[in-house]
């Protein structure tokens, strides 16, 4: 299910944009990719964000195609990343490389140890409630 098209909330589709303008740190095929894919993206609102759909906020079960091992982690903003506790920022490599997509989407993505395919294999995602 490589191609499919990337479903962002708002808020998502501008921290990628804005990402995308600013940084140095990103490779050629990264930006590339990225650049294409936010030009095809489907933009909804938070409240029309699909659950299963990797987003801020979303809890992640990802495999990597070529080892066969399974990561699990929470993708939260920026400032809340605290890998010991597999927090990771939506703006890490494989926080942007997973945006928008949905499980048994497989995102290829130049990651800093190379390129890797990795598999969407759960998606949860926890809306934060105002109490």
């Amino acid at each position: 299910m490589k191609n499919a098209q990337l479903i962002l909330s708002a808020s998502d589709y501008e921290l990628l944009k804005n990402h995308l303008k600013l940084s140095a740190n990103l490779s050629e095929f990264n930006k590339s990719k990225l650049s294409i894919e936010l030009k095809t993206a489907r933009v909804v609102s938070t409240e029309d964000m699909p659950d299963d759909v990797v987003s801020e906020n979303s809890y992640v079960e990802i495999q990597d195609i070529e080892s066969g091992r399974t990561f699990d982690f929470h993708l939260v903003n920026p400032k809340d990343a605290d890998v010991k506790t597999n927090r990771l920022s939506v703006l890490a490599p494989i926080g942007i490389a997973l945006l928008g997509y949905r499980p048994g989407v497989e995102v290829e993505w130049d990651m800093p140890n190379g390129l890797k395919v990795f598999r969407i294999m759960r998606v949860e995602r926890h809306v934060k409630t105002v109490g």
